[in-house]
């Protein structure tokens, strides 16, 4: 980009009526890293970026900062910070206090923390102070803290799988609340977490529509007890997190490829992750040798974070237009979700690109064995008409027990995060037990991850994240005739994610059964 380019860009950012401060000042430190030159990869790879087979998620042109980042809040509370200046809480105001500080200063992506830490485990310890009143009251204006000072709904907390009493207060305190943050995912062991429990948890998700529920023994099994969940649902190691993410556009693939189907499988996509890795491991080398963000940052020396358990997240994005492009070529034409032999081609596309990333050794990713971690990544707002990771087409999704069976095949694969969201009937809030019988049966079939949305409902589930209806439902006339600015700032990228992959033309799942609408009649 030339010089009078990057003017009216800045120009165009410090001009804007829809930016709040704070999101103005990101804006411009993004474009003024953007000056630089990126790190430097090789022709093949320049290429495959320019025409957006792979991305860099416009992470910006000099990393400088991991992408996620999951501090040892646990360790941090026993310890205290002396960078901070603050001495282990002893109290749970003194908790609460205690962990905002850190949050403010913490580093990602976003510019805001992308992960809380597991919020019942940290405040269990200083709730018996407190009776079940006061404890809601207290967690409720910590929660409110959490919404004004990180708008942002990539910043992820996380509950579960044990019981408690800060548990339950948290999932009342999220659905009187009604905020899009903190995004909240529920850990779910079979062994661990009662039904009564995941009842209460899905009377939250027929309210706001969280929280998510991950398969907590498939977790453990690939990335052991200490991970976190964060961001949309991008599960890493505490104490560590992710260098970057970049990705793979399969239908960008498909459609550059010549030949049939099992050649793509074969030649074309394990090429396409030669280059992705190629743009993953520059970007890292940027980070650690250059930027050196680990030889500096004051959480690394008070042990709250460790290179050893940093990795990166390799994504795929796009695999339903693949598939059906890749089909069509092949003159068996099929629809990912309703046939079985375009199934078991993107079974066997998750399948392949699982293989290559793991064959690939990738810098400084030492806590996952020196290799990346496939990720199905969410989609970005400036997507058109392409599904998110491995789902299946919004609006084209089949019923119920086939669409998870569809899915589910692939949720091995994705150690890092992959979600398929269901939209369920407004019934739901008059027969959560049947929400519970879904994300049971679903984790049953391998599922690692079940999102729920709910028709019609406040919240709408853009990718992994939440955004309030009335805000991306405004038209872009409405906008343009009322520039105001968002206090979220991922709500503008929900506005176009919206919008660009119809989102809200997702299939609604009945949860009444026929008898009761019978009932009804009568």
């Amino acid at each position: 980009m030339k010089l009078d380019e990057h003017r009216r860009v800045v120009r165009g950012i410090v001009d804007d009526p829809t930016l709040t401060y704070r999101q103005r000042i990101q804006s411009l430190a993004l474009a003024a890293e953007n000056l630089l030159d990126p790190p430097k990869v090789s022709d093949d790879c320049a290429t495959a970026l320019e025409q957006r087979v792979i991305c860099d998620m416009y992470e910006g042109a000099a990393p400088h900062r991991p992408r996620y980042t999951l501090p040892d809040y646990e360790r941090a509370m026993r310890t205290g910070s002396e960078f901070l200046e603050l001495a282990p809480p002893t109290s749970f105001d003194d908790a609460t206090t205690f962990l905002l500080a850190l949050y403010g200063n913490v580093p990602s992506i976003t510019g805001y923390p992308v992960w809380f830490g597991d919020i019942d485990r940290l405040l269990e310890p200083f709730a018996a102070e407190l009776d079940d009143a006061e404890l809601r009251r207290r967690l409720r204006r910590f929660w409110t803290l959490l919404d004004r000072l990180f708008p942002d709904a990539f910043a992820h907390a996380n509950l579960g799988p044990a019981d408690g009493r800060v548990m339950r207060a948290a999932l009342a305190v999220h659905r009187d609340a009604h905020q899009i943050v903190p995004n909240l995912t529920l850990r779910v062991d079979p062994a661990v977490t009662p039904d009564d429990l995941l009842l209460d948890a899905i009377r939250t998700v027929a309210t706001v529509a969280q929280p998510h529920l991950v398969n907590h023994p498939m977790m453990v099994d690939d990335l052991g007890e200490r991970y976190g969940v964060v961001s949309c649902y991008n599960s890493l190691l505490v104490g560590g997190g992710a260098h970057t993410l970049v990705r793979l556009n399969l239908h960008e693939a498909a459609r550059r490829h010549r030949g049939r189907s099992d050649r793509f499988v074969t030649d074309t996509l394990a090429r396409n992750v030669e280059l992705a890795a190629e743009l993953m491991t520059s970007r890292i080398e940027h980070l650690v040798d250059e930027a050196r963000f680990f030889d500096h940052s004051w959480l690394v020396r008070e042990g709250l974070l460790s290179l050893d358990r940093f990795t990166a997240m390799f994504g795929i994005v796009g695999l339903a237009e693949c598939v059906e492009h890749l089909l069509t070529e092949d003159g068996q034409p099929g629809r990912y979700g309703h046939d079985l032999h375009a199934d078991d081609l993107a079974h066997r596309i998750v399948r392949e690109t699982s293989a290559s990333v793991h064959a690939i050794p990738m810098p400084y990713c030492e806590g996952t064995g020196g290799r990346a971690l496939l990720h199905s990544q969410a989609g970005l707002e400036r997507d058109v008409d392409l599904t998110a990771g491995t789902r299946v087409r919004a609006g084209d999704e089949p019923p119920l027990y086939r669409h998870i069976t569809a899915v589910a095949p692939n949720h091995r694969w994705f150690p890092s995060g992959v979600s398929d969201v269901v939209r369920l009937d407004p019934g739901i809030a008059e027969n959560p037990q049947a929400g519970v019988d879904i994300a049971k049966g679903a984790m049953s079939l391998g599922m690692r991850d079940v999102t729920f949305e709910v028709a019609g409902g406040e919240f709408v589930r853009i990718t992994g994240y939440l955004a309030r209806r009335r805000d991306v439902d405004r038209t872009p006339d409405e906008r343009a005739a009322t520039p105001l600015a968002v206090r979220h700032s991922s709500t503008v990228l929900a506005a176009g994610s919206f919008a660009n992959a119809h989102l809200d033309t997702r299939s609604v799942q009945r949860v009444r059964c026929h008898e009761l609408d019978a009932g009804s009649a009568r």
